[in-house]
Parts: C-alpha cells; structure tokens; sequence
C-alpha cells in the first residue's frame, strides 16, 4: 500500500554517469517495495512553491531504506536540485511505492526472464536484478542495455555482479575494441541479443517513450507474446 506522503532522509549519494547519481535515503515507515515499483518524490520551496516527479526504484525487498537514480534534465524542476545540490541530511518527501503490474516477482517468475533498458530505464530492471540474485532465482535473467556511450552506465560494478548477463548496446561511441560498432537498437539486433520468442520468457522494457514503443512493437513482430511484454516509458522532461 503505498499511504501518504513520508519523509526521506537523504544518508548517501553516489555519481553514476557524468548526468547522473544514486540517491540512498532512510524513510521510516516504509515497509519495502517490489522490484520495479515506483514512487512520487516532492520537493517544496521557501515560497511554498511544489513540485512532484515520479522516479523508479532501484531497491527492492523489505525495509525503510530506499534508493533511486537520477538523471539531470537541464531544463527540469526538480533533477538538477537531485544531482547538484542535494546532500547528505537533507529531506525530500515520498509517496509510495506505486504500481503492481511493472513488476517481477521471483515465485511467479517464467524459467526465462529478458530486461530490455534504454538509459536510465534500466533504474527499475536493475531492482529486478537485484531481487534476482537475493532470492536465488534460478530463472535465466537477462539484460540488453542501451546507452549513448560506456560513460553513461548506471550502477556498472553491481551489474557485473549479479549474475545476470548483460548486453551493452552502444548508440553513439561504442569502447575501444568493441566487436559491434556504434548505432541504435534496430529489430534485427533485438533478435538477435535477446531470449528466443520460443522460449516465452517474462519480458520487461523500460526506457525513453521513443525507445519503449519501438522494442515493444518489433518484439510481438518477432513472435513474443503481447500479454508477456510489460512496458514502462518515460517523457524528455
């Protein structure tokens, strides 16, 4: 149940791109999520001015700690204060978590799993990796990732520890010695870096509008089935 507004108390920050940081904060009260939930974060200003964004949640499970990822838009109201100003102490308010359907849980999980980020839509399906690995899951979890450049990975150290194989698709500078150039996720890569249609995997894609809409549609065009696709898409702003 998601309640009322709490109040989050802002204990770590981390960069994660040059755009972009993880925010930890401790909020009593709030129980834990599933991964893949999200929630509304406000913040209020002097004048009494409110401004409210939803943001995935990178955590998962019980507990009141909670963490997010966020990317600065420049011209936006709230991510620039979350990735340049906020600090250690400081307190935001939070409403959640939010949403059921966008979600994985591991005991109604298919053998196969295929998350599908664009950018910082991979927040969400990094909270499923995470669920993943301390549930001990034996479903094969996978995660083709698209980013700009190698520069703009979120949370790369963890991902590379969570047991969940991971495909890097690079759109503008792919690194030094990669064995696929540079370029957008196109249908013909989709089938060929994600799980077989055949094997009926649970299917999650989360990313830009653009980006959602696109997998989604040449994903049933490969053979996936519609009810097995679950998409969560955000705007520029």
């Amino acid at each position: 149940m998601s309640g009322g507004w709490k109040v989050g108390v802002v204990t770590g920050t981390r960069t994660e791109t040059p755009s972009a940081r993880s925010i930890t904060l401790d909020v009593p009260g709030w129980g834990g999520n599933l991964a893949g939930q999200h929630l509304d974060l406000r913040l209020t200003a002097e004048d009494g001015y409110q401004a409210v964004r939803s943001y995935s949640v990178a955590s998962a499970g019980p507990g009141d700690t909670v963490e997010l990822a966020v990317d600065r838009i420049d011209t936006g109201e709230v991510s620039p204060y979350l990735v340049d100003e906020l600090l250690p102490g400081d307190q935001v308010e939070l409403r959640g978590p939010l949403g059921g359907w966008f979600v994985w849980k591991p005991e109604t999980s298919a053998p196969a799993v295929q998350l599908i980020a664009g950018g910082s839509g991979v927040v969400p399906l990094l909270a499923m990796a995470r669920a993943h690995a301390a549930s001990g899951s034996i479903a094969d979890m996978r995660l083709l990732y698209s980013v700009r450049t190698p520069d703009d990975v979120f949370f790369r150290d963890e991902l590379q520890r969570l047991g969940v194989d991971v495909t890097f698709v690079h759109t503008r500078r792919a690194p030094d010695g990669a064995s696929r150039p540079a370029g957008r996720v196109t249908r013909e890569l989709l089938a060929e870096l994600v799980h077989p249609a055949s094997v009926d995997p649970d299917v999650f894609v989360c990313g830009p509008t653009g980006f959602v809409e696109s997998v989604a549609t040449w994903l049933v065009d490969l053979g996936f089935r519609p009810e097995r696709v679950k998409t969560e898409r955000f705007g520029g702003l």
